[in-house]
């Protein structure tokens, strides 16, 4: 799987990197950063992911709900996945009115992650999208 990139924004940098290892492992490519500012930085500067999975709680002045906002405003078709806990569900309801393709709450399963992304990878409607959907499946048929 080659073009489905995964952005991944979380302040905790142990849970953000296991993340983007066990996407990669499962040949998803995914980069990741640390804070809603960062994930702006790459937007602004004209990176296009196929999703992004963004932590609504975020230490400093940029949240989870505040970034969504603005990656969509940057660019509309952005697909965020929120992540978030019990105590933000409310917040989360909020991040989907505000545009998000959806939200799971922490401590994510991965497999329910990866359906996620395999959602949103069929919405996209290329002939690659759908490959990488199609494998995503197959790696969740497996387990």
């Amino acid at each position: 799987m080659e073009n489905a990139a995964i952005l991944v924004v979380d302040d905790e940098g142990d849970f953000r990197e296991t993340l983007i290892n066990r996407l990669k492992k499962r040949r998803i490519p995914a980069v990741g950063c640390g804070s809603g500012e960062e994930a702006l930085a790459l937007f602004r500067k004209g990176e296009r992911f196929d999703a992004v999975i963004l932590d609504i709680k975020m230490p400093g002045g940029m949240d989870g709900i505040t970034t969504l906002r603005e990656i969509r405003a940057i660019h509309p078709g952005a697909d965020v996945i929120l992540l978030t806990g019990h105590a933000s569900l409310e917040t989360s309801l909020e991040g989907m009115q505000e545009g998000a393709f959806d939200y799971l709450l922490k401590p994510i399963k991965l497999e329910d992650l990866l359906e996620k992304l395999a959602q949103i990878l069929d919405r996209k409607g290329t002939a690659v999208h759908r490959a990488q959907s199609e494998e995503i499946r197959r790696m969740l048929e497996k387990h």
